[in-house]
């Protein structure tokens, strides 16, 4: 499957399974620690997402906004680039992917599939998406959201596509 994390292990494949608040909230703080290391970050989702979600960072946090744009002009300006398709028009090295996208895991150093656990379709898919980084031998790492943070989850065997990993492990 072209695109996927299957097309090689490139980059690394960081998952974060929401269970708490939405995923304005959740992708704020992840954006934020991603320009705090001067990444740029390429957001890929479905319309209706990006869409939305281009108002919330602009007011995520009373004393903050998160830079960021569409690429109808100068995606290169942009620290923070909020696309349908995953592509590093702005030099983006990591792609954050919402609602079941994929992206070519040699364009990035580091792909977040970031889902809601209460959206079946995009949590099977990143199911899928675990696997296949991990069946191609790119490192995989998994996180659930805890009230105020994340913690890394180690599984305890591999992951079958019909399953997260589960285990315990560190607090990201």
């Amino acid at each position: 499957m072209a695109g996927s994390p299957d097309s090689g292990p490139g980059a690394e494949w960081w998952f974060y399974h929401i269970e708490h608040g939405s995923l304005d909230q959740a992708i704020g703080p992840l954006l934020e620690k991603c320009l705090d290391r001067r990444w740029r970050v390429v957001v890929a989702g479905r319309e209706e997402t990006i869409n939305k979600l281009d108002g919330t960072l602009w007011t995520w946090r009373d004393d903050s906004f998160l830079p960021h744009g569409r690429g109808r002009s100068a995606p290169a300006r942009q620290p923070v680039l909020l696309s349908t398709v995953a592509e590093p028009d702005n030099g983006a090295r990591v792609a954050l992917l919402l609602d079941g996208l994929e992206a070519d895991a040699a364009k990035f150093d580091r792909c977040m599939v970031v889902f809601d656990g209460g959206d079946a379709e995009t949590r099977a898919k990143a199911r899928k998406q675990y696997k296949a980084a991990a069946d191609a031998g790119a490192v995989a790492r998994y996180f659930q959201q805890e009230r105020g943070g994340w913690k890394e989850m180690t599984p305890s065997k591999p992951a079958r596509s019909d399953e997260t990993p589960e285990g315990s492990g560190a607090k990201n």
